[in-house]
């Protein structure tokens, strides 16, 4: 009995050192992946603090929530250009913060290596009858991660948010993905404001971290193709891939499938990433 109940012990205790030698490394792990992004916390206020001086986002002048996440989706960082904390909520809007790491999470899904897509790319297509209705509910947020740990560390070093997938999709403006050397390597979600101004503030974050696609990347705006196979023709400005392509009453069909409404006080052009479709 005695041995038996010494090898029980011995069993119980070499599946516990197992699983937390598991546990161990899945964190390192993913300490590996989250530093893939190339961006650290302090560039990424540096870049947000730059956006914020370039005030070329147009809405109303709020302030904005900026998620990073790593290529697999998980969040590295949460970043406000308001205030931190248990009193985020009383100076921007308290649930932009976890809309900003839901539009990143999408911008990193649905983005590749060699083809970009934002958030806003995906506004028409998602809409009762288009072709991508249903997206929306297709990676739904994981609540336990997405409310979990004190409001007092919201938009500090110890967001509760990093270190979490915390999933969801969304549908306008303000997701891109993010890209080094010809690979996506993450993405960030900026939410705050209009979901025009959310894109364009987007923009000129990841136009700062030096980490837009580079030229000639495939996209929605450059590189697509109609039901025939006929390639269109790029928009008038379209450099990147997934700038925002604001709704035509002349565009037709084929752009407006992909386009996203105006929101109040829109602000135009391309160092923005907001385009007039044709």
């Amino acid at each position: 009995m005695k041995i038996k109940h010494s090898l029980s012990l011995f069993l119980g205790t070499l599946a516990i050192a197992i699983s937390a030698q598991s546990a161990f490394a899945d964190r390192d792990n993913d300490r590996e992946i989250a530093n893939s992004t190339g961006v650290s916390r302090q560039q990424l206020i540096q870049a947000v603090t730059q956006a914020t001086t370039d005030n070329l986002h147009g809405g109303y002048g709020l302030k904005f929530w900026v998620t990073l996440v790593d290529k697999t989706g998980k969040v590295v960082e949460v970043v406000t250009n308001g205030t931190t904390g248990e009193n985020a909520g009383n100076n921007e809007w308290l649930g932009s913060r976890l809309i900003s790491a839901q539009k990143a999470n999408t911008a990193n899904a649905f983005s590749l290596d060699g083809y970009a897509i934002s958030t806003a790319n995906l506004y028409r297509a998602t809409q009762p009858g288009g072709s991508l209705f249903g997206l929306q509910e297709s990676n739904p947020v994981d609540a336990s991660s997405a409310y979990a740990g004190s409001p007092r560390k919201y938009g500090t070093a110890e967001d509760s948010l990093k270190g979490k997938r915390i999933g969801g999709v969304n549908v306008f403006g303000g997701g891109l993905a993010l890209y080094a050397g010809g690979k996506k390597v993450g993405a960030i979600g900026v939410s705050g404001d209009t979901s025009v101004a959310d894109h364009a503030f987007a923009w000129r974050v990841r136009e700062a971290l030096g980490r837009h696609p580079a030229a000639g990347t495939a996209g929605i705006t450059t590189v697509n193709l109609d039901a025939a196979g006929v390639a269109q023709t790029p928009i008038v400005g379209a450099v990147k891939g997934d700038e925002l392509i604001l709704e035509s009453t002349t565009a037709g069909e084929y752009w407006n499938a992909w386009a996203h409404p105006y929101a109040p006080n829109t602000a135009t052009g391309v160092n923005v990433g907001i385009l007039q479709a044709p």
